[in-house]
Formats: structure tokens, C-alpha cells, sequence
């Protein structure tokens, strides 16, 4: 019998791939999104059904969990966006704190056997002391509304584990990338611009503070380790307590290293001379370069991440050189 898996953020860039990774293992997946509609999704097989509600609304989210009956939960609902925190804090932390809780709580109802992953994040850590890489037990210091919401996202999926005995893993993710990241992402904004001036149809762009780092990943990597969390052994999963897993590379690029694999898909070394300096995009208060140590997850998942930096930008290029190029056709 087919395992069931319910996807919620089904049409963004980690759903969309999460959807793919389980389709390839021969699950029924089911998706949950505010809008159903979403090029990220296009390719996938007709018969898979997305609901179209907001996690914020127990009762959805509860009639949907029943109309299904997942064996898997994958919880990528979020407001993702640093920068949006900051401009409407209220819909963040009631979208990545209440969805989180409204999810929990039907599966508390409904079904405690069903399996659930809740995308924690970096974030988290904000601002550190010293420059060793965090793992699992490193003290959490959130120093945004993003943080902050994920943050208590993160604690009660561990409360509910803890209280209710629930299959619950917590996946502290650090920056990945595809090429289905939203535009208004950094890296996405990077390679688009690029492509466009590869294509003769922009001379420039403008960016905030490019000498912040990022423990930079490729999502499709990350969709497995966190596939890999909710196949686990029940007896050791609860055993043993391997709950929560940090997913990273371990290593810290910054934006202008981002800029300069970018350029150089389409042969430019001189890159500076098409990027200018914007004080109105530097985040109120930036989080330093985290980076992620994911030891636990190669001990206990057997997971490491596969796809390098460079070849990530390459493709991310490439990919957004394709899009405008079929839009000019």
C-alpha cells in the first residue's frame, strides 16, 4: 500500500520539491497552499489534489488531515522572508507560529501515528559569540520577527513530541537555494538579474550589504535529509531522542561570493561594475554568517549534502537565462 504524505507550501520552492522527492518513492502526495496555482508545481501529475486554504484555519487544516489520512505530514507553510518580518511582523508570527500549532493539534485529534516535519530554521541562533559552527545544542538568540516566529514553531513541535509521545522532527535548515526560488530572495534576485544582462536586456542592478555570509545548500539536497528524519525507527526515533537535526554544507560563502559564480556562468570576472550599492535594502538588523554543522544528521541519517556552490549558481543561471529567453520567443 501506497504511504500518503500531505505537503503544506506545496508551491513553494522546498514543497515543490518535496513533492517530486516523494513522488520518485512512490507516495500518494496530497498538498496544501494558499494558491494552487504556481509554475513551481506545473510539471507535477494531474491527479495530485492541492487544497486551497491557510494553515491558520484549524478547522481546514483539520478537514483536510481527515479527508486524507497521511501517514506523513511535511510542513513548509511559512512567511519566509526576513525582510517581510520586519514590514508585517503580526501575519509572520501567526503564520509560522499558529499554522504550526493548528497542524500539531489535528494531528493530535486525528491521528497521533502520523509522522510530522516542522522546517525550523538558522535564524534562530541570530547573533553568536564565537565562530564555531552550531549544532543542535547551541542556545538559540533570535534577533528578527522571522527568528522569533520559528522559533516558537520549533519549541512546541518539541513540546507536543515530548508531551503527546508524536513522531515529531524538526529540521533546522540553513540557506538553500534552486532554481524555484521566489524573486524576492537575494540569490533568486542575483541570478535574474544576471541572466538579464547576459541577454542584453539589463546593465545593472543594485543590492543591500553583500558582505554578509550564508551557509549556502541546494534545496533538493535538503528534501532529502528531511525525508530521511520521518523514516526513522519509532523504537529508536524515541529512544534515542533524534528529534531535531541541523541540515547545512558547513561552509559560509558570502553575497559577493555568490556574485561572483553568478558572473561567471556568462563570462564576466569584472562583476562590481554591474552592482551598485543600495543603503535602502540593508535589513534593519542583519544576522552575522551562521554556519551549520550537520554531523548528527550524517551519524544518524546517513546524509550529506551533494551538490556544490558553484554547481548550485550554475544551475540557478542557467535555469533563469532558459525562462527569459522562452518568454522572448
Amino acid at each position: 500500500m501506497k504511504k500518503r504524505a500531505l505537503i503544506t507550501g506545496i508551491t513553494g520552492m522546498d514543497g515543490s520539491h518535496m513533492a517530486d522527492l516523494l513522488l520518485s518513492k512512490g507516495y500518494e502526495v496530497y498538498g496544501i497552499a494558499r494558491s494552487p496555482t504556481s509554475q513551481n508545481i506545473e510539471h507535477l501529475p494531474a491527479e495530485i489534489e492541492v487544497f486551497s486554504l491557510d494553515i491558520k484555519d484549524p478547522m481546514a487544516v483539520r478537514g483536510v488531515v481527515e479527508d486524507t489520512s497521511p501517514n506523513e505530514i511535511y510542513n513548509f507553510a511559512s512567511q519566509s522572508s526576513v525582510a517581510h518580518g520586519w514590514e508585517d511582523p503580526i501575519e509572520t508570527n501567526n503564520t509560522n507560529a499558529t499554522g504550526v500549532v493548528n497542524l500539531l493539534e489535528t494531528i493530535r485529534s486525528v491521528d497521533l501515528k502520523i509522522r510530522f516535519f516542522q522546517a525550523s530554521s538558522c535564524e534562530m541562533f541570530g547573533d553568536r559569540d564565537t565562530h564555531e559552527a552550531q549544532d543542535e545544542s547551541t542556545p538559540f538568540w533570535p534577533r528578527n520577527p522571522y527568528a522569533l516566529s520559528k522559533l516558537y514553531g520549533h519549541w512546541i513541535t518539541k513540546n507536543y513530541r515530548d508531551t503527546y509521545g508524536m513522531f515529531c522532527c524538526c529540521g533546522i535548515l540553513y540557506s538553500h537555494e534552486s532554481e524555484r526560488r521566489s524573486q524576492n530572495f537575494v540569490s533568486r534576485k542575483i541570478t535574474s538579474e544576471v541572466a538579464k544582462i547576459h541577454l542584453g536586456l539589463s546593465d545593472g542592478f543594485s543590492l543591500g550589504n553583500i558582505n554578509t555570509g550564508r551557509d549556502w545548500g541546494y534545496a533538493p539536497d535538503y528534501m532529502i535529509a528531511i525525508w530521511k528524519m520521518l523514516q526513522q525507527d519509532i523504537e529508536s526515533f524515541h529512544s534515542k531522542k533524534h528529534g531535531d537535526f541541523i541540515v547545512a554544507t558547513g561552509e559560509v560563502k558570502m553575497i559577493k561570493d555568490f556574485l561572483r559564480e553568478a558572473f561567471a556562468v556568462i563570462g564576466i570576472s569584472n562583476w562590481k561594475k554591474y552592482v551598485a550599492h543600495d543603503s535602502d535594502l540593508v535589513r534593519p538588523q542583519d544576522t552575522p554568517a551562521l554556519c551549520g554543522n550537520a554531523s548528527k544528521a550524517k551519524r544518524v541519517l546517513g546524509w550529506v549534502p551533494t551538490t556544490s556552490f558553484q554547481e548550485m549558481v550554475h544551475r540557478m543561471v542557467t535555469n533563469d537565462i532558459e525562462l527569459l529567453r522562452s518568454i522572448d520567443a
